[in-house]
């Protein structure tokens, strides 16, 4: 059953990166924004904003941006479902003898590829803008893996949209509260800088242990207790993402 699962996954994720590599605008589309903001921040507000540590403010607000990146990209997951179960497809593959779970895996995994490369190309405009990383390999490979798992979580909340949507405004509109909440974080600026109520929801949202996280990672600086907070959001959303859009697509296709 493995093997028949791993074997359709693998065939249907193939069609899914051809989809992507005829398409290339969908990585670009993806990294303009976030690379848009970027240059914004850095050259238009960078020099108002104090982050009181006098850590070079490319450096500081690079972690928002690739969570951007990551919210900006699964909008993408969700379009490219919707316009499957408008085109059929869904259906061609159930009558053929596949393991059901494979089209969404096929689908998830497609989006954490091409998130992937949206986030490697922002990385390569950050490094030209001037930034620099005092990490070590194993905080790199802890970066990766925290981007990773996070686009994992956000992909596998694009799926229930991706399946319930109306239409195809709907189905990526919901990316857009997403792409907002590292604005309500410590992204951008500490968060003792904020009034408190807000500086209470800034401080206790994922988003804020993840940037943290990869901006101690970056630094080459002492974690603390910011990466255990940040992968247990990250598992735990995965978990409940995964969870409910299990049950939307079995309900979907039965």
């Amino acid at each position: 059953m493995a093997k028949h699962f791993f074997g359709d996954t693998t065939v249907l994720l193939g069609r899914s990166l051809r989809h992507i590599t005829r398409s290339p605008d969908t990585i670009i589309t993806t990294a303009i924004m976030p690379v848009a903001l970027m240059l914004m921040f850095v050259y238009v507000f960078g020099g108002a904003i104090s982050t009181g540590s006098g850590t070079p403010y490319v450096n500081y607000m690079l972690p928002g941006i690739l969570l951007i990146t990551v919210a900006s990209g699964i909008a993408y997951t969700a379009y490219r479902l919707f316009m499957d179960l408008q085109g059929g497809i869904f259906e061609r593959f159930q009558s053929m003898p596949t393991a059901r779970s494979s089209v969404l895996w096929a689908h998830v995994l497609t989006s954490l590829v091409a998130n992937l490369v949206s986030l490697v190309v922002v990385m390569l405009v950050a490094l030209l803008m001037g930034f620099r990383s005092a990490a070590g390999v194993p905080a790199w490979l802890a970066v990766a893996g925290i981007l990773t798992l996070f686009t994992l979580a956000l992909t596998w909340i694009a799926v229930i949209p991706g399946l319930t949507a109306k239409t195809m405004e709907g189905a990526s509109a919901f990316s857009y509260p997403l792409i907002f909440l590292p604005f309500l974080s410590s992204a951008f600026v500490p968060t003792g800088t904020m009034p408190g109520p807000l500086r209470v929801f800034a401080e206790n949202q994922p988003v804020t242990s993840i940037v943290n996280a990869v901006r101690a990672l970056f630094a080459g600086q002492p974690v603390g207790d910011d990466i255990w907070v940040a992968l247990a959001w990250c598992a735990g959303i995965l978990v409940v993402a995964y969870g409910f859009a299990m049950r939307v697509y079995r309900r979907r296709i039965t």
